[in-house]
């Protein structure tokens, strides 16, 4: 079928709109058409280069409508309303146990950009390929996914606000709700107020944390912050982060911290804010690295540093957990949300990399409207 998507050609070109075919589903997948999809960073760390193969359709970020499904799917039927999220292989030691976002194939499943027989699912009218991103590709009018790629939601919530929950806010809260950990009465610092920060300071409030800090340059952005769930912010470029954490928790440090930046010093900062026996997630894209003395830093100290992807999160239990949180009132994402026309992709990708949208997200279906 003919559709269209946003295509980057090459490394650091822009999205241009192009109709592309998408090829045939298979018995085990399910063409989605795409109501809209938020833009993430890592969006934008893959179109600067850091993906291995072009031309991609990128996007992770996706909600749709599910218009046809392959003859061996059971959990779904067209019509159903769904959220897209990462791959897994769902047979691996990890998977089996119940930690998807530690499938051992994670890597190979979600950024091969082919199917497993490295067949594609878009090309151009003259066969030349165009590579998939995260087993999604949600920056097109249609896509095709798996079971294992989707959350079922009821057809009342909105999907042009929740795409997003399928990666930057599922990361953040998740680094929370089920990779730190907190227990009430904790204390925490998040270095970075974008979508995965603030929806990380919004889970540690629901945890209990009694104190959680807001680190970033931006005082609009830790106005923000402290709308969202932070008892306490600093700007670090009027202030000295380490200095003023010791002051705010007693001399002790926080209990643990989040470095959504990617920015070397501000991890180091992360770790070193860090009371004893406190933990470090750094969650960010990031090219450079860290120098640690395990002893100084980390043993004598029994701290301990803590990878976390996706935010170690199920997707099919973490998004309508985070939708109840939502109509609870206890996970306001949808204050950091801006909407889009499709065509305006490259306008909304660039005010997510300046700062000035916190969660940009396209309406790929304009004609969509929420059950009331």
């Amino acid at each position: 079928m003919k559709i269209r998507a946003a295509v980057t050609n090459e490394i650091d070109s822009p999205y241009v709109i192009e109709e592309l075919t998408l090829n045939e589903i298979r018995d085990d997948e399910i063409l989605v058409k795409m109501v809209a999809s938020g833009i993430c960073h890592s969006d934008e760390v893959a179109r600067k280069g850091g993906y291995p193969v072009y031309p991609v359709v990128l996007g992770h970020e996706g909600s749709g409508i599910v218009e046809k499904v392959g003859a061996a799917v059971r959990g779904f039927e067209p019509g159903d309303h769904v959220v897209l999220s990462y791959h897994y292989c769902g047979h691996c030691s990890n998977c089996l146990s119940g930690v998807p976002a530690s499938c051992e194939d994670w890597m190979t499943v979600n950024l091969r950009g082919t199917r497993e027989d490295g067949s594609l699912y878009f090309q151009r009218e003259d066969g030349s390929p165009i590579y998939n991103f995260v087993s999604q590709s949600s920056f097109s009018t249609h896509t095709i996914v798996t079971e294992r790629n989707l959350t079922k939601v009821d057809k009342s919530v909105d999907l042009r606000l929740v795409g997003p929950l399928g990666c930057g806010f599922l990361t953040g809260s998740g680094t929370v709700l089920n990779g730190l950990k907190p227990g009430p009465g904790s204390t925490i610092a998040i270095f970075g107020t974008g979508a995965v920060g603030l929806a990380a300071m919004m889970a540690a409030k629901i945890s209990g944390c009694s104190q959680i800090i807001g680190v970033d340059i931006h005082d609009s952005r830790l106005d923000t912050a402290k709308q969202l769930g932070a008892t306490h912010t600093i700007n670090s470029k009027d202030s000295d982060v380490l200095a003023e954490i010791k002051k705010l928790t007693n001399n002790k440090g926080v209990n643990f911290s989040i470095d959504t930046t990617g920015v070397p010093a501000v991890a180091r900062t992360s770790i070193d804010i860090l009371a004893v026996g406190g933990v470090a997630a750094p969650i960010a894209s990031s090219r450079g690295g860290v120098e640690i003395n395990f002893n100084a830093d980390l043993n004598m100290l029994n701290r301990s540093i803590k990878g976390v992807l996706m935010g170690n999160s199920i997707p099919q239990l973490s998004i309508p957990q985070l939708i109840q949180f939502f109509e609870a009132g206890q996970f306001s994402f949808d204050q950091l949300v801006k909407f889009y026309k499709f065509d305006e992709i490259n306008e909304a990708s660039a005010d997510s990399a300046s700062g000035k949208t916190i969660k940009p997200v396209l309406i790929i279906d304009e004609d969509y409207a929420p059950a009331k």
